[in-house]
């Protein structure tokens, strides 16, 4: 499950690496983002009406290709925006999901402005619809960075491959988000932890150490919330990758493949159930 602007063209090593150890992959790409259509005249803004429809397209694409499949095991692998989306999924459906890996959940939006002042200018945003569909301050169209500036990933090599899949197929570029897209990812967020305690889903999270994008407080926060409700995460807390950027599967072998070995052990551990909200 992408994060945000991703597209599973993005993904193909990841897949590879995955189907190689034994596991079937299936990818959504979101609406508005990678070859899925766009949801406003111009291509490059990140844009959604309403956070719930990225989990309710999730809820098809697994009922139409998961749920009825052969496999005696599924799992989720999602990344920032596709943490928020799939967790909030797990929260509000009743699937049979065996576990779930989250590195670098979007559960809180790295802002560098007070709280309240972001929740008011989002919410003055909100009533103007030209204001409210229009790129948030900062952003705008997709342009490609220096590797130097980036914050992502400290590895050149994936860093520049992403790049070329832009200049490859430039329909899969998107810019900034718009008001109303950073005012439904802040609300998705404060969602997910307030229904932490919701799904008893075995759940693995992986986080950045030098983290510049999401809000690595509200990991703590979510195995916090899920340890007292008695369904911690793996190891009851997150695991911490040490040196890491954002884009924890597109860092440099050292640390991506910390990360991978994590997910790949959790997922084949032989005790691990669904837990409740499916029996």
């Amino acid at each position: 499950c992408p994060g945000r602007i991703e597209s599973y063209v993005k993904y193909a090593e990841l897949a590879y690496d995955l189907f190689h150890l034994g596991f079937d992959i299936f990818i959504i790409d979101h609406r508005g983002q990678g070859r899925s259509g766009r949801m406003l005249s111009d291509p490059h803004r990140g844009h959604v009406d309403h956070f719930n429809d990225y989990v309710e397209d999730l809820a098809a694409f697994w009922q139409q290709e998961i749920e009825l499949g052969p496999w005696r095991k599924r799992y989720i692998l999602a990344h920032s925006m596709g943490g928020a989306i799939a967790t909030l999924f797990l929260q509000r459906h009743r699937v049979r999901c065996d576990a779930i890996a989250l590195t670098a959940p979007m559960f809180g939006i790295v802002i560098r402005l007070p709280s309240f002042m972001v929740r008011h200018i989002l919410d003055w945003a909100e009533g103007h619809q030209r204001i409210r569909e229009d790129y948030a301050i900062g952003t705008g169209q997709w342009r490609a960075l220096p590797f130097g500036m980036n914050a992502l990933t400290h590895s050149r090599q994936r860093y520049q491959r992403n790049l070329r899949f832009y200049a490859d197929e430039p329909q899969l570029r998107v810019g900034g988000p718009t008001w109303h897209w950073v005012r439904e990812g802040i609300l998705a967020g404060e969602q997910v932890l307030a229904g932490a305690s919701d799904d008893t889903t075995p759940t693995l999270l992986i986080q950045a150490e030098e983290e510049r994008v999401v809000d690595n407080r509200t990991h703590d926060r979510f195995c916090e919330i899920r340890a007292a409700a008695g369904y911690p995460c793996e190891g009851g807390k997150p695991l911490v990758i040490k040196g890491a950027y954002h884009e924890i599967l597109f860092e440099k072998d050292a640390m991506r493949s910390v990360a991978l070995n994590a997910i790949v052990e959790f997922f084949n551990k032989p005790n691990l159930s669904s837990g409740n909200r499916f029996a």
